[in-house]
């Protein structure tokens, strides 16, 4: 499901590569309950340090149409928020929007940090914008269901979830996310319809791991023995940590475990995913334990 967010930063780099032509991990351990777990916390790549002087310098100094800077505002913006600099991707994110109103990518990152922020109804403001200029933007419905999610707009979360599952029903990530916004309905109906559409999914597939913890099928344990099987890239562990973390932290919190679920939701912001919904909202999730917590 994150991997979404992760393409299009491959996609930017990807196209930067052209049109420059034209004109990471560290580990550390952390302790939890049922043992020790890794944590691994990804450092930014060089080559995105490289990317940011170039665009830098094109910024600065090119002559670009106002389409062709909106671009690059875009660009470095969505470099920004992957090594965790919001402020600054923030500030490209709607400068790209003054100069070329009609990005739909630009509103889907604003949203996103309106969500993060609490300011919900700025945040649907801009999802539906998104699917104004751009209605098969499946990706949209997820984020703005994690908006009304946050924002208890039950119902209607549960309605942008379902067309985001109905998008691609072999997704685990998307079966998760139906779960968790229908769970507020109704446990045992969102555990019912969670199970029906496991058996659309590739036993193989990492996310498939998840749902199946969720249904009882595999212990934490095993959770993370899987996280180390099958990698293909670097950064990958500290990606599977990151949802492991996350989604084993939301069972915690909905058990009344609030030291175990903040504690997950620590270790998945230690893995420096920026760029993950997991990460994104960790810390909107340990803001409200710390909250239920502090209440007499």
């Amino acid at each position: 499901m994150t991997h979404k967010l992760r393409s299009v930063s491959l996609a930017v780099m990807t196209g930067l590569s052209l049109l420059l032509t034209g004109c990471v991990s560290t580990q550390s351990a952390a302790t939890a309950e049922q043992g020790k777990l890794m944590v691994a916390p990804v450092m930014p790549d060089y080559k995105l340090e490289v990317t940011l002087a170039r665009l830098n310098d094109i910024l600065a100094s090119a002559e670009l149409t106002p389409e062709q800077r909106a671009r690059f505002h875009y660009d470095r913006g969505v470099i920004y928020d992957s090594v965790g600099l919001r402020i600054l991707s923030r500030i490209d994110f709607h400068q790209s929007l003054k100069l070329q109103p009609n990005l739909a990518d630009a509103y889907n990152f604003i949203g996103i940090y309106y969500t993060q922020e609490g300011e919900f109804e700025s945040a649907y403001e801009a999802f539906d914008a998104v699917l104004e200029l751009s209605p098969d933007y499946d990706y949209a419905y997820l984020n703005r269901g994690i908006a009304l999610y946050y924002g208890q707009r039950d119902e209607l979360a549960v309605a942008d979830m379902q067309s985001f599952y109905r998008a691609n029903e072999q997704d685990g990530y998307r079966a998760l996310w139906l779960y968790i916004t229908e769970s507020k309905l109704g446990a045992e109906q969102a555990k019912q319809h969670l199970a029906e559409n496991r058996a659309k999914l590739d036993d193989s597939q990492w996310s498939t791991t998840l749902v199946d913890f969720y249904l009882g099928k595999v212990s934490r344990e095993q959770v993370f023995e899987v996280a180390k099987q099958g990698l293909s890239h670097p950064n990958e562990y500290a990606e599977r940590l990151c949802e492991a973390y996350f989604y084993i932290a939301k069972i915690a919190k909905r058990q009344g475990n609030y030291s175990d679920a903040a504690n997950y939701f620590r270790l998945a912001l230690a893995t420096n995913i920026y760029d993950f919904v997991e990460h994104r909202y960790a810390r909107v999730e340990l803001a409200k334990i710390n909250e239920l917590i502090a209440q007499p």
